[in-house]
């Protein structure tokens, strides 16, 4: 009898013990979500002043070929930027992915807590809501990819740019690419625009919506 009682008590505490790490979870998850916001934000802004700096040495290319005394050292330099251009693309990408992940699991943790209530018109009132801010917000997400899918188009445009120009060089010409250029400056603002977007928007579901929860 006692150990039957022992067991029925250390079940009943486990229980006890999960719907508390529940109710705990909900603010956790919260906080993930903000601080995910913030290392996506960090992470875009030193993307951003590498593909700044990448349309810039793009720019000033064909100047420091023709003054250059070795021009494979300045065909390596402006290889190895773009190829830490990519490796900022590729770090971006990981930290929307991470964000993605904590929106998806904290959306899942309040359509739980949700669907735990017993009123059901509060609940059908609440579900509807929450479903309408999910759709919202994973529409800025799926942008989010399509703009970061834009920077590895941008990426690999920049070395096609490159790589003609190392054939024409080798061929004893300077080929003029400021047609190419110009197409690549035309596209980078927009694409940080996108970028931003996400960030502001993202900021706008947590302050607005998730904070005082």
């Amino acid at each position: 009898m006692k150990k039957t009682l022992a067991i029925l008590l250390c079940v009943s505490l486990f229980i006890t013990a999960c719907k508390y790490r529940g109710e705990q979870n909900l603010p956790q998850l919260k906080e993930a979500f903000k601080d995910q916001i913030a290392k996506f934000e960090r992470q875009k802004e030193r993307t951003d002043a590498k593909v700044e700096t990448g349309v810039e040495k793009l720019t000033a290319f064909e100047q420091a070929l023709k003054n250059a005394t070795d021009v494979d050292k300045e065909f390596k330099r402006i290889y190895t930027h773009w190829h830490r251009v990519n490796k900022n693309t590729e770090k971006l990408n990981k930290e929307y992915l991470a964000l993605k992940q904590n929106a998806q699991e904290l959306f899942a943790a309040l359509k739980t807590q949700t669907n735990s209530l017993k009123d059901q018109q509060t609940k059908n009132e609440l579900n509807k809501a929450l479903n309408k801010t999910q759709n919202d917000y994973f529409k800025v997400l799926n942008r989010t990819s399509l703009a970061i899918d834009k920077l590895n188009v941008l990426h690999g445009d920049a070395l096609e740019i490159v790589k003609a120009l190392e054939v024409a060089v080798a061929l004893g010409q300077i080929s003029d690419i400021q047609a190419g250029l110009s197409n690549i400056e035309s596209r980078v603002a927009g694409i940080m625009e996108e970028l931003n977007q996400t960030i502001v928007e993202s900021r706008d579901l947590y302050e607005k919506r998730m904070k005082g929860l």
